[in-house]
């Protein structure tokens, strides 16, 4: 069989499993966040941190749930690093630094997941499951409870209040992600990938020398990091290490974690809204750009140039014999498409316009289909702009699900949109206007230009993911990311909570003969123009120094 061949059937078994899953798992998340009942080990939860499910919330209140559970996590897990040297079952790992430490717990707490250690060299059993593992579950449900209160905001009207946030973040982790991760962990060590609590052991090399592995509960995190869209693997090599990805069964089945959710969360939406054809075009948008995305992907690593290539199958420096450049190419795409970030292979290494495809899934604002949560909002938030943009072209007030895009809605989407991009080009601008920055970079021109904007871009982002030819382990990267990532996650959810509040305000329009049709192909359509363009007027001149260049002067 060949490389291009097996590449394209394991994108139909991916197509044919997500959409098996789609139906009953969307509907079943929609009963989640719409059931008035609370299982007896979420009483229990409740009454542990003081809080009262069945109280709504206005937006202000329901950010503030958000703001301070996050708040205290960053400082949870800050904590747990810096003694981590006092722990047990630090397998002899020295605390964590101050300015990685802060990195670090800024980064599993906003669903981002950036690396800028050695797992399997700095971090023990505890800090691992009791730290980052329980971050993995928290932060991917505290983007799904965001995008819940969204729905809501469209779905109520003349009322302000949007749920309640400790009970969506329960209900999230305790009935979805938990239930999906105990299945997932099996199926992953069924395929090879270990658990234990085993400590160091070296291993004999065939060249007389000898290697140090570490165990640890690595399908459990495995699991919660592709399922939540997080990303951060137990050892460096993230998911191309045996250990956390065995074979391309497991390979296969990874990608598939990392999908399920943010596609089946359109069908969610359109449960609570009341119509299923919304969802539908929004999963229809976020399909599109996905499957544009992989088959560019795909074509551009395939493409021989060359002896070396030809002899390769293409372009397989980087990438590992295991997977392959088509099991490669959908998981770079469905991993940078979404908030995770784990890779399965290095995107340094990918041709100049592969690189580019992956750093420009990101800078899309990670929507199609996004992390889990985030990639909901951010596509309504899109479909507000682009909704807000027919209105102007034929003179008439926009709506969105019989709701008025007014002035205050339309602010509030436009600060969302604008918050990522300043934090990327800012903080890229200003690595190389300083000296000491820009001496991290291992490669010189476009590809070191690459480096250092693909990792604001990930941080900002939420993604995660990193170019790999970047040393990220200094104080001016380990803190200006770490605020990138704090900003890039929380600052949008201000904006996104504000819109729902006002949302939810609003009695609801009726539908007229001049009403945008939101839920037909033409509309999709003008929702996947609006993300392109709104993202190419943005990045291209950054993209035009970085990949662009490196790709045209191959």
């Amino acid at each position: 069989m060949s490389p291009v061949l097996a590449g394209v059937l394991q994108l139909l078994a991916l197509i044919v499993a997500l959409g098996l899953s789609y139906r009953p798992l969307g509907d079943h998340m929609a009963r989640v966040y719409s059931s008035e009942k609370h299982l007896r080990v979420e009483k229990w939860i409740y009454k542990g941190i003081g809080a009262n499910p069945s109280a709504e919330m206005r937006w202000p209140a329901y950010l503030r749930g958000v703001l301070a559970f996050s708040a205290v996590s960053v400082l949870f897990l800050y904590l747990l690093q810096r003694v981590q040297g006092a722990l047990p079952g630090s397998l002899g790992f020295v605390s964590i630094d101050p300015d990685q430490a802060f990195n670090t717990a800024a980064s599993f707490v906003a669903n981002t997941n950036w690396q800028s250690y050695y797992g399997e060299q700095a971090m023990g059993h505890v800090v691992q499951t009791g730290g980052l593992a329980v971050q993995n579950f928290v932060s991917a449900a505290v983007g799904m409870a965001v995008a819940v209160a969204l729905v809501r905001g469209f779905a109520r009207s003349r009322t302000g209040e949007l749920g309640n946030f400790w009970s969506d973040l329960v209900r999230g982790t305790v009935r979805i992600l938990l239930p999906i991760s105990v299945v997932g962990a099996l199926v992953l060590v069924a395929c090879g990938a270990i658990q234990n609590f085993a400590g160091i052991h070296e291993v004999g090399q065939f060249t007389g020398g000898t290697q140090q592995w570490n165990g640890g509960a690595v399908a459990s995190q495995e699991v919660i990091k592709e399922l939540g869209t997080n990303g951060g693997g137990y050892f460096n090599a993230n998911s191309s290490h045996p250990f956390e990805n065995p074979n391309g069964l497991s390979n296969l089945f990874e990608i598939y974690l990392i999908l399920v959710i943010p596609f089946a969360l359109t069908r969610t939406f359109g449960r609570m809204v009341g119509s299923l054809k919304q969802g539908y075009a929004i999963l229809g948008t976020m399909a599109a750009i996905w499957l544009g995305f992989t088959a560019l992907m795909m074509w551009t690593e395939f493409a021989h140039n060359g002896p070396a290539f030809d002899i390769a199958g293409g372009a397989m420096e980087g990438k590992e014999t295991r997977f392959g450049i088509g099991g490669s190419s959908i998981f770079a795409v469905a991993t940078t498409l979404t908030s995770t970030g784990a890779v399965n292979s290095f995107h340094s290494s990918y041709t100049g316009f592969g690189g580019g495809i992956t750093m420009l899934g990101m800078q899309l604002g990670e929507i199609a289909p996004g992390g889990v949560g985030s990639g909901l909002y951010g596509m309504l938030i899109m479909a507000i702009i682009a909704v807000f943009i027919a209105g102007l072209m034929v003179g008439r007030t926009p709506e969105y699900l019989g709701k008025k895009i007014g002035t205050r809605e339309i602010k509030f989407a436009a600060c969302y949109i604008l918050i990522t991009p300043a934090l990327v080009l800012c903080f890229t601008a200003a690595s190389f206007v300083l000296d000491t920055p820009s001496h991290s970079m291992t490669n010189s021109g476009a590809h070191g230009f690459s480096e250092i904007l693909y990792a604001y871009t990930s941080g900002a982002n939420n993604n995660g993911s990193a170019f790999a030819g970047l040393n990220a382990d200094t104080q001016w990267f380990n803190t200006t990311i770490g605020i990138a990532m704090l900003l890039g996650r929380f600052l949008p959810m201000v904006f996104v909570l504000a819109l729902a509040g006002s949302l939810a305000e609003q009695k609801p329009v009726p539908e007229t003969a001049g009403t945008l049709r939101t839920e037909k192909p033409l509309f999709t359509g003008l929702l996947v123009g609006t993300i392109l363009i709104i993202t190419g007027l943005t990045y291209f001149p950054a993209l035009a120094l970085g990949p662009l260049a490196e790709g045209l002067a191959a």
